[in-house]
């Protein structure tokens, strides 16, 4: 029966897919380079927000030897915005090994191409399907979510464990004749019909064949373990003038928005203020005795893994010598150029302000 099962759902999915897929830009090569490039995009990144990134990205950067030979800064810069930064380093890391080792070619096997930095079980899954027809099934959150409807299965989807159990099931679901199409197809179900709340399961072709649908638990699933409430930091941030400059400061390249450019400052203790953590902070990274000035705004932002709350100052220079403790380097530069550097999306929330306060000054 689960045979049987198997096949009507390799069936179905094939022609839905074949009907009903998005025109999307990198659904029209086989290229292997270009694969690559939109499926890190789209790991943690939904589809709208990827397409403009993605066709700005291969327009800068169409093959893998124009990608290995930018620097990092302008590597950063296309991805700007688009967030979990390591994915965009690893990216033109494995680039440079491409070049380097494989003579400027793709590896067409997954052993070889999975050792490429930031190239995990997923990656290397969908880029050996589509672009080399690879039988290798690719389990994402989508995938998970229609396989844990349509055969119930009670294993979490969020625990580390389960990934198995989703990966043996898509695989024998899988179309060993077009797995590219049948990776694809699944995850299409999952991103526009098998949704996670309010799925469309009127248009869904393997209704009849979904046991959470037949037993009406479709709500039921997927199954999710409960996460710790997820923390929330204040954080204090100056922008430091300088006469017609203002401060800027370069992460370390490693970490989270490794490389990226930001304003100095960091977290409130419990017994401070934040005007006076923004003091103490910007005196301990860069060494610099400064005022505050003026209070900017405040902005939230989200991280996957925590929360900030994060309050901006704007500081006149008193004294000292920039001497980095922490940040790899610094620039004084003038508003006018800040579009040239790459900035943490938190900084590019409050842009408008900073920009209608100093000019308005």
């Amino acid at each position: 029966m689960t045979e049987k099962k198997d096949r009507l759902i390799r069936q179905r999915l094939g022609k839905w897919y074949r009907s009903h897929r998005r025109d999307l830009p990198w659904r029209k090569t086989r290229d292997p380079y270009l694969i690559w490039v939109s499926e890190v995009m789209l790991q943690q990144t939904q589809v709208k927000t990827v397409i403009p990134y993605y066709l700005r990205f291969i327009t800068r950067f169409p093959d893998v030897d124009s990608l290995a030979q930018a620097s990092r800064q302008e590597i950063l810069k296309f991805w700007e915005g688009l967030g979990y930064y390591a994915r965009a380093r690893n990216l033109h890391q494995s680039a440079k090994t491409v070049v380097e080792k494989h003579k400027g070619v793709i590896p067409a096997t997954p052993e070889s191409f999975g050792k490429l930095k930031g190239v995990g079980d997923y990656i290397s899954a969908a880029v050996m399907s589509i672009a080399f027809n690879r039988p290798l099934a690719v389990v994402d959150g989508n995938v998970k979510r229609v396989l844990s409807r349509v055969y119930t299965v009670d294993e979490p989807v969020n625990r580390p464990a389960s990934h198995k159990t989703f990966k043996h099931i898509a695989g024998r679901i899988l179309d060993p004749k077009d797995p590219g199409g049948a990776n694809q197809a699944m995850m299409e179900l999952g991103a526009l019909v098998c949704r996670p709340k309010s799925p469309h399961c009127a248009d869904c072709p393997i209704r009849t064949l979904c046991t959470a649908w037949k037993t009406k638990r479709v709500d039921r699933f997927p199954r999710r373990e409960k996460r710790a409430r997820t923390p929330e930091y204040h954080i204090a941030v100056g922008i430091i003038r300088k006469g017609d400059r203002i401060l800027i400061t370069r992460r370390k390249e490693e970490g989270l928005l490794g490389g990226l450019w930001e304003f100095p400052g960091g977290k409130v203790r419990p017994d401070e203020r934040a005007e006076g953590a923004c003091i103490r902070e910007i005196k301990e990274e860069t060494a610099l005795t400064v005022r505050v000035d003026h209070y900017l705004t405040r902005i939230r932002h989200a991280y996957t893994h925590f929360k900030i709350v994060m309050d901006v100052f704007v500081c006149d220079y008193r004294a000292g010598r920039v001497r980095l403790k922490g940040p790899s380097a610094h620039r004084w530069i003038k508003l006018s150029t800040i579009d040239k550097y790459p900035l943490p999306g938190a900084n590019r929330k409050f842009m408008p302000a900073l920009e209608k306060y100093l000019l308005s000054g």
